[in-house]
């Protein structure tokens, strides 16, 4: 790909996604330990100001066992950011997947109560929340609660099979007792598409009338080349900015792939017993077409165009991951739900995702003057 020249400043400094958006948004990305170490962070540093640990936050890693916490990683994110005059945003405190098994059971193995669970829940909110008051301005407090399933409404998950709808409003509650400055979000995905949209509408509007302590929605946008139109984003803007709330767009990457086809069932066919799930179509990497270039370029330029006319409500847009080097997409199904870094991967096989603003060799790509250029 030809190399196109770089912005710079009156200064002679490179220009960055966060200086050509300085009057929008900060721009985010998604990092990881591997990302603060490597030729990585000087990327980072140069386009960012925003930054997402993809993992060391979650539950299960930064609190694996009852009565002990290892901070280490996530702290390590949280000083690089301070030393680069970085913003932090928090991912997550309470999530379906990535949920230590501890948290859910008594010493004896049972299934522990509601007041269990919901002591538990505090504990752990209040502890990390607290440990980084000050330096995180916003969590994701709250992530994939609603069912895939159109017919259901909140994910059957330990969480709410032990608690309810209760665990949701709760653990609000407890992250802003921790601190109160910090902004609270719901995050989810598939939350531009009808069906799913109207069940997160439903969910943010009970918060909001029932004054439980919620500051925004956050969008993970794990986008396709088609997916979603213009009609569909404005629509989930408008209808999620209706209730007062600001939005953030928290995960994204357009995937440069079509789903993995799985195959068919007979539907005729005797069950003996539950079907397992049948193995995906293995489907080789394509590389990264002129085609898929162009797909690339006009959906990202076209969302682009968009965040900035909602630049009143939109209070945030972060990257799931650096560059195409590296993506969590890449070991997983194109089609398959889940937000990042959720727990089904798809065999061993990779099929590059190039999802990404930034090739795999780290330097921009033509999608990245798309969404400079305005």
């Amino acid at each position: 790909m030809e190399k196109l020249p770089h912005a710079k400043h009156s200064a002679g400094k490179v220009k960055g996604l966060k200086d050509y958006y300085k009057k929008y948004f900060p721009i985010g990305v998604a990092v990881n330990m591997a990302a603060l170490h490597g030729p990585d962070s000087a990327l980072i540093v140069q386009e960012f100001n925003s930054v997402t640990p993809e993992n060391d936050m979650k539950m299960g890693p930064i609190h694996p066992e009852e009565n002990r916490y290892n901070w280490k990683n996530a702290d390590e994110i949280v000083s690089f950011a301070e030393q680069h005059h970085i913003k932090v945003r928090g991912h997550n405190l309470l999530w379906h997947a990535q949920a230590p098994a501890w948290m859910f059971k008594d010493s004896a193995g049972n299934q522990v109560s509601k007041e269990v669970l919901l002591q538990r829940l505090h504990d752990h909110i209040q502890t990390v929340v607290k440990h980084y008051k000050g330096k995180i301005y916003a969590w994701d407090v709250v992530n994939e609660a609603i069912d895939d399933d159109s017919t259901k409404f909140l994910r059957n998950s330990m969480w709410y099979k032990i608690c309810g709808e209760d665990f949701i409003p709760k653990a609000f509650e407890y992250a802003h007792e921790a601190d109160p400055s910090a902004k609270l979000f719901y995050n989810d995905y598939n939350s531009e598409h009808p069906g799913k949209r109207e069940r997160i509408y439903k969910l943010l509007k009970q918060l909001v009338d029932a004054h439980v302590p919620i500051d925004g929605v956050g969008l993970q946008a794990h986008w396709k080349l088609n997916d979603p139109s213009p009609e569909l984003l404005r629509k989930a803007l408008d209808e999620y900015s209706s209730l007062g709330l600001k939005i953030q767009i928290t995960e994204l990457d357009i995937t440069v792939r079509a789903p993995i086809p799985w195959p068919r069932r007979n539907p005729n066919a005797v069950q003996t017993q539950p079907a397992a799930m049948p193995a995906p179509v293995a489907v080789p990497d394509s590389g990264y077409t002129a085609t898929m270039e162009q797909k690339q370029v006009a959906q990202y330029k076209m969302v682009f165009d968009i965040f900035r006319e909602y630049k009143k409500v939109i209070t945030g847009v972060t990257f799931w991951n650096v560059s195409d080097r590296y993506s969590w997409l890449d070991a997983r199904g194109g089609g398959l739900a889940g937000g990042a870094a959720a727990t089904q991967a798809v065999g061993r096989t990779v099929r590059k995702a190039y999802p990404l603003l930034f090739d795999e060799n780290r330097q921009r790509k033509k999608a990245y003057y798309a969404v400079v250029d305005f």
